[in-house]
């Protein structure tokens, strides 16, 4: 049997999500909520449109709530829903705060309900390449995980330009990028290192720089910005790259191109021949020896959204565990206070 959704928000993800779920099986969208009546005059034919979210949470039809609404209202409307005994899937951030979270949580496990959190790009094609990647160990020892996002727009839109909303690319693209990097690398984190600014936007941040120092002395760099001016057909730009010392792999793109660069030997010495380069004479960064460089194709991966959502099905049934695990979800909030304190005092900020 089916289960039974219902969605609080119909703006961009709560049409993305009635648009994957409608046909999807072993889900069936009955309600849909917004505090906007023009948002759910396209709500379709045998659905239930509600303009009051308490009227969806208190629907009996409706087995899970899946909150796509503003930022700052998850708390409210995770216990609400709690306390209605409704299983719960919110959008990220999950909160605004531990404290939030906290509490919850704690309301989800007394109200005996199952909750999880939307962190769909656990399954993007580029980080499911790198995770592979870096998985696979061809690289040999991991020094630097780069993850960077650039897009060209520059302002934002609607309420996510307002503090009070939960607004800012931090909580936005932030909390994936900081999830894929914590649940690609199984090491704890000693320090924190973090540029967080708001270069256009008057209220929130648009640009960050994050540095992670892992146990084990890998750095891991997550950089976004929403300024990055360009020429080019294209308006963003998705990049990773991974530097082990016995190889690296670049990953351009969404749907990724790009290759892993290995050795048959490591280039301990440089060649006592200097090269002319166009920037002028190199030994370090000129042209290898033949023969020295190995070029393979990335690995294939087999990934999309709807994962997320087969998961949470078997999940369900207790065939699976939850991917996404609440205290997983805890600890990017607890990273994302130290990003912001090392943002504002300048300084590295230890960690865990």
């Amino acid at each position: 049997m089916a289960l039974k959704f219902g969605i609080i928000g119909h703006g961009f993800m709560g049409h993305e999500h009635e648009k994957m779920l409608t046909h999807f099986d072993g889900i069936e969208v009955v309600a849909e909520c917004d505090i906007d009546p023009e948002q759910i005059k396209d709500v379709p034919e045998g659905i239930k449109a509600y303009t009051n979210a308490s009227d969806l949470i208190n629907d009996p039809d409706v087995q899970v709530v899946l909150i796509a609404a503003n930022n700052n209202q998850h708390k409210k409307l995770v216990l609400e829903a709690a306390a209605a005994g409704k299983d719960i899937i919110c959008e990220k951030p999950i909160a605004l705060s531990i404290a939030d979270l906290d509490e919850m949580n704690a309301a989800c496990e007394k109200a005996g309900v199952k909750f999880t959190v939307h962190h769909q790009r656990r399954f993007d094609p580029d980080f499911r390449t790198a995770k592979a990647v870096y998985d696979s160990e061809t690289l040999g020892k991991p020094y630097v995980i780069k993850s960077c996002l650039y897009g060209y727009n520059g302002n934002m839109h609607d309420w996510h330009v307002y503090l009070s909303e939960g607004g800012g690319m931090l909580y936005d693209w932030g909390v994936h990028l900081i999830d894929q990097m914590l649940w690609m690398i199984p090491e704890k984190i000693t320090s924190v290192y973090a540029n967080v600014r708001n270069v256009i936007n008057f209220e929130v941040d648009d640009y960050f720089h994050i540095m992670l120092r892992f146990e084990s002395g890998l750095v891991g760099e997550i950089e976004l910005g929403t300024y990055y001016l360009t020429d080019r057909d294209h308006w963003f730009e998705r990049h990773w790259f991974l530097g082990g010392d016995k190889g690296s792999a670049y990953i351009d793109g969404f749907f990724p191109e790009g290759k892993i660069v290995r050795t048959d030997g490591l280039l301990k010495n440089v060649g006592g021949q200097r090269t002319m380069t166009a920037a002028g004479p190199t030994r370090s960064f000129g042209p290898p020896p033949e023969g020295k460089l190995i070029i393979e194709e990335l690995p294939k991966v087999d990934t999309k959204h709807e994962d997320y959502f087969t998961n949470y099905v078997k999940a369900q049934k207790g065939e699976e565990d939850f991917i996404i695990k609440i205290p997983q979800t805890r600890r990017v909030l607890r990273l994302m206070d130290a990003i912001r304190e090392s943002a504002r005092t300048g300084k590295s900020v230890d960690f865990e």
